[in-house]
């Protein structure tokens, strides 16, 4: 009579240890996506005012150097003379994004008119030197702008702010450990980085800085992205 029931408790056996087995890689695999999501950090490298034949090239050797993209904001009238640095932008996998076509405030913030015409003309160079139609916007001078932040998201733009800098434009005659520094104090404590930093054609310090502010970023496990 026992030899009977042998079967069925090996039976029984089995669809345990198929449960505890189901069971824990469940427990296995969900914890470690938490952890990672819980842990994630975010840089994204962000540069206004290019673009410029000498910074921009470097700013791009420096970022091909350590496989990183990021974003860069052109003003549209500084493209003339330098379509090969714009397209070179595209060609490497950087986002492409209107800053502005003059960067002349008092003309861009004028009317809503003018702003739109000022948009629509930059994004028009972009495209037509690049192939690329821009989807990301950062307003020239910062600032909310609420009506025309309404505006370019019915064109379908998402606007980019910054919460963190390297002080290029913030700091008279700063050096490149200077702005290294400032990317690091300004940035301490954030989970995702917007960092402002800029390629128009003073800024050569921050293309001395780059390498060690991506060097920073990485050490501190942040990834980098761009929009």
């Amino acid at each position: 009579m026992q030899k009977k029931f042998v079967p069925f408790a090996v039976a029984v056996l089995a669809i345990l240890l198929i449960l505890f087995a189901h069971i824990g890689a469940r427990l296995t695999a969900s914890a470690p996506a938490f952890t990672f999501a819980e842990a994630e950090r975010e840089v994204y490298l962000t540069f206004d005012d290019g673009p410029s034949t000498v910074v921009t090239n470097r700013i791009l050797d420096a970022l091909n150097e350590e496989n990183v993209k990021a974003t860069f904001f052109i003003v549209g009238e500084r493209v003339h003379g330098r379509e090969e640095t714009l397209k070179r932008i595209a060609a490497e996998g950087h986002t492409l994004g209107v800053h502005s076509n003059t960067h002349r405030y008092d003309e861009i913030y004028a009317s809503d008119k003018a702003f739109l015409q000022d948009v629509s003309a930059c994004a028009a160079i972009i495209e037509a030197t690049a192939k690329v139609k821009p989807r990301v916007y950062r307003f020239p001078g910062g600032g909310k702008h609420k009506k025309k932040a309404e505006l370019l998201r019915g064109m379908g733009y998402e606007i980019v702010f910054w919460n963190a800098v390297c002080g290029d434009e913030e700091i008279p005659n700063a050096d490149s450990a200077t702005l290294v520094q400032t990317a690091i104090d300004t940035a301490k404590g954030k989970r995702k980085v917007v960092l402002l930093c800029h390629d128009s054609a003073p800024h050569v310090p921050t293309a001395e800085a780059l390498p060690e502010i991506i060097r920073h970023f990485r050490a501190e496990g942040y990834a980098f992205k761009a929009f």
